[in-house]
């Protein structure tokens, strides 16, 4: 069974997980803590790690068996077909978001449009290209997950 990419509606990536899992099917969405700022108060809130994104594991035959489920839009594409996850990333992702240290990669060096491989972190050994650097935080294309992943610079 592969792992597939479905797009769902803005903010609803919870909802659609636990529609999905109550129907049986195998799925996941990586959720992380961050702290919100309101005008009174902070609070600890689970946000989806890619937004309006959930995996889903099932066959080829099943595919169409998710949109029972409010909210998901479509499946994510890549080159004209579904877009499937290896299993090894799906657990790359599981494990980065159960280890409390994050990351620190240093880019200076690099410059928009550099081809690189990641050498430490929980996405490392994985190629990327360096599509935008700013001084608070930097984007880069990760093209085996068909992703793009920003993050904060320390």
């Amino acid at each position: 069974m592969n792992w597939y990419v479905i797009y769902t509606k803005p903010k609803w990536e919870k909802k659609v997980a636990e529609q999905l899992a109550e129907a049986g099917i195998d799925c996941y969405c990586p959720l992380i803590t961050q702290i919100r700022q309101w005008s009174d108060r902070k609070k600890k809130v689970e946000v989806p790690l890619f937004n309006s994104y959930v995996f889903v594991q099932l066959d080829e035959s099943e595919r169409n068996s998710v949109f029972q489920s409010a909210g998901v839009v479509r499946y994510l594409f890549w080159l004209g077909k579904p877009a499937i996850v290896r299993h090894e990333e799906i657990e790359v992702i599981k494990k980065w978001i159960n280890t409390s240290d994050a990351a620190d990669i240093m880019v200076d060096r690099y410059k928009i449009g550099d081809a690189i491989q990641l050498e430490s972190g929980p996405f490392s050994a994985q190629k990327a290209i360096v599509q935008e650097v700013t001084n608070t935080y930097y984007v880069l294309v990760l093209e085996s997950l068909g992703c793009v992943l920003k993050m904060k610079i320390k």
